[in-house]
């Protein structure tokens, strides 16, 4: 299911951000190129979710803004996001449990306004994910891990997005269907898709992407192509303790 438009960048300039009198992001500035898949790695508290939710209009900053494709969506709420073609999977099970895997991908869609798009949507993302077509009728908590990983992307599928921000995919899921999942997000950004990700599994997480951003204090710390920040022993000993985590 390509895109029907190519991915928007997305920029962050002088975002302060957090919550209650608790600032996490500090002035946090970089730009996630269009079309490619940049991931966000940090210490744990470096900020990396709330800077999903800054950009998904959850967080409002007190300062600096957020542009997508040139455009300024500082504080825009969900609804005006989705329909922009901005979508965000968070980190965990996010899915309607008692209700079947068809009426989940349903309610993704409810933004587009017309049961017809819908349902001609739902046969494209169950033609990307056939063994969610085959359980389209069973309840959401009687999928394993992987397949409710993939009916939460394919839900956020369903809009055709430009934008995919995606919290930590690989939580609970076996090595495999890890491999699969990130697959997927390389399969999106090469047919246009704007992908921004953070990922605990680093050193696959690098591999499969195209930039990087280290945070560190809400703050960059190091950015730059994936490939160089798997080399830079930088960013092993600040971030990951002086090792890369093991990829299985």
């Amino acid at each position: 299911m390509a895109p029907e438009t190519s991915g928007a960048a997305v920029r962050l300039d002088g975002i302060v951000a957090g919550y209650g009198q608790i600032t996490i992001l500090n002035g946090l500035s970089f730009t996630a190129p269009a079309a490619k898949i940049t991931t966000l790695i940090g210490a744990n508290g470096a900020g990396k979710s709330t800077v999903f939710k800054t950009i998904f209009g959850i967080v409002r900053p007190r300062a600096g803004s957020v542009t997508i494709g040139g455009e300024a969506v500082t504080g825009f709420p969900a609804r005006e996001l989705l329909a922009r073609g901005i979508v965000y999977v968070p980190q965990g099970r996010n899915l309607f449990p008692t209700l079947s895997v068809r009426h989940n991908l349903e309610l993704g869609g409810i933004t587009l306004g017309s049961r017809a798009l819908i349902a001609q949507r739902m046969e494209a993302v169950f033609a990307r994910f056939p063994r969610i077509a085959e359980r389209a009728e069973q309840q959401a908590s009687a999928l394993s891990g992987g397949e409710q990983k993939q009916l939460e992307i394919g839900r956020a599928l369903l809009l055709e997005p430009k934008v995919v921000l995606i919290d930590e995919p690989s939580i609970g899921l076996a090595p495999k269907v890890v491999a699969d999942v990130f697959a997927l997000l390389r399969g999106l950004a090469d047919t246009g898709v704007t992908t921004l990700m953070v990922e605990q599994n680093v050193r696959s997480a690098l591999a499969v992407s195209d930039h990087a951003v280290a945070l560190e204090g809400g703050r960059v710390a190091i950015e730059g192509p994936a490939g160089e920040m798997l080399a830079n022993p930088r960013i092993k000993s600040l971030f990951l303790g002086g090792h890369m985590e093991q990829t299985g």
